[in-house]
């Protein structure tokens, strides 16, 4: 990965997880478990799930970016983690349950956070890797970029990370993905809706902050509300999720962004937003 990010105003290193925010309000969590391929070990979730709930509540914070160090952008469960579960008296069924739950909640945290989060795609994303992109707002890619939810392979459908995944590419691809376990490349991917764009590897840090800060100066609270009422809309009928988007727009025209947005526009200036 490259680019230029040097508006950095903070920074917190940590063993597995390094966390970054710039001085435009960019929030770059990047998985650092090369050894492990960057996997959602019990360790890798629990400091995702912490810094994304903390990230959530920082005014600071404006969009979110996860970010892979090393060769591979994440390789999903930790395998070795969760074969040593069966040596529970359970055969690991408790163990198993509580891994899968704690991946499901983190998946649903980036959804529901408040803040745009954005997938920056460096090499492989497998299984829950692939979930963990899916789930994100928006992904941008390397070239040499790879996705793969490989489960079949071994006996184990990929049954958590279909979750996102058909949430983001139709039926059939979705489907083509889980049932063969072959890779697809950073082209299909873009190709299918998995992703927004390919760009060249050298590049993936540049085009991603790029996006991050143009989606980091609109009004927090804009965003926010916008990005809560697409996911809520697409789980309704088409009459609720237009009744409710109307709702919506509504209390939106009485915030005080909306009104300094639109007399901006007519006077021909930049707003200035209070995230109100």
């Amino acid at each position: 990965m490259s680019g230029n990010h040097n508006n950095t105003s903070s920074s917190i290193q940590s063993d597995i997880l390094l966390e970054e925010l710039t001085e435009n309000g960019v929030m770059r969590l990047t998985l650092n478990d090369s050894k492990r391929r960057n996997a959602l070990s019990e360790e890798m979730m629990a400091k995702l799930t912490d810094s994304l709930d903390q990230a959530s509540k920082n005014d600071a914070v404006r969009v979110i970016v996860i970010a892979g160090k090393g060769p591979a952008f994440c390789a999903g469960h930790d395998l070795k983690q969760m074969s040593a579960g069966r040596n529970n008296a359970d055969n690991g069924h408790e163990y198993f349950k509580e891994v899968f739950t704690v991946c499901s909640k983190l998946m649903q945290l980036i959804t529901n956070n408040s803040k745009p989060v954005i997938a920056e795609v460096a090499g492989v994303a497998a299984a829950a890797g692939c979930q963990l992109v899916a789930s994100c707002d928006l992904a941008i890619a390397g070239e040499s970029a790879r996705f793969v939810t490989p489960g079949v392979n071994i006996g184990l459908f990929c049954s958590t990370p279909m979750v996102a995944l058909s949430r983001n590419v139709s039926n059939k691809a979705a489907m083509e993905m889980l049932l063969t376990g072959e890779m697809v490349d950073s082209k299909k991917a873009e190709h299918i809706g998995l992703i927004n764009r390919v760009v060249d590897d050298k590049k993936i840090t540049e085009a991603t902050m790029a996006m991050a800060e143009i989606i980091a100066s609109k009004s927090r609270m804009t965003v926010k509300t916008g990005k809560q009422a697409f996911y809520r809309q697409k789980e309704m009928s088409l009459t609720d999720a237009y009744d409710y988007a109307s709702s919506v727009m509504v209390e939106n025209m009485l915030k005080s962004d909306a009104k300094e947005g639109i007399d901006a526009f007519s006077e021909k200036r930049q707003p200035k937003w209070q995230d109100e």
